[in-house]
């Protein structure tokens, strides 16, 4: 690989991470504020049985905010964007279930209080994110492999 090929490699890698992360960390401050509001999002999904509802509007804003500060600082990258991934996967999953079900509720992406109803926009947002995760995945552990292997 040619130097200038690696720097733009290096380049968008960097840009991934500090995008994710933002957006990451954008998306679970209004969760981590209002817990309660982000509950009843979870809840109007229909998908979890009620005794898991708490426990996910709880867990999953700062498992986003963790996420998100480990993308921009570089931490624990392996483990980072596996569970990325799997969140990005599930999230399109979710909202692609219940747009078929047409159940319309609040997406709950990134506020608690703003009506933004399950589209394919979302879907197609969710999705492009899905791919900056896929290349940090394909990015990550091919560095690891290539370190490993001199």
């Amino acid at each position: 690989m040619t130097k200038t090929r690696k720097n733009l490699s290096r380049f968008f890698y960097h840009s991934a991470r500090l995008i994710l992360g933002v957006i990451f960390i954008y998306a679970s401050y209004d969760k981590i504020l209002h817990p309660k509001a982000f509950a009843e999002i979870v809840y109007n999904y229909q998908i979890l049985p009620d005794g898991l509802i708490n426990v996910t509007a709880i867990f999953l804003p700062w498992l986003e905010m963790l996420m998100g500060v480990f993308l921009i600082a570089g931490f624990w990258m392996p483990g980072t964007v596996v569970w990325c991934n799997i969140l990005l996967v599930v999230y399109i999953g979710v909202l692609w279930f219940n747009l078929a079900r047409g159940i319309d509720v609040n997406c709950g992406c990134f506020s608690t209080s703003k009506e933004s109803s399950i589209s394919i926009e979302t879907i197609l947002w969710d999705a492009a994110f899905l791919a900056l995760s896929v290349y940090l995945l394909f990015f990550v552990f091919r560095s690891e492999t290539s370190a490993g292997s001199k």
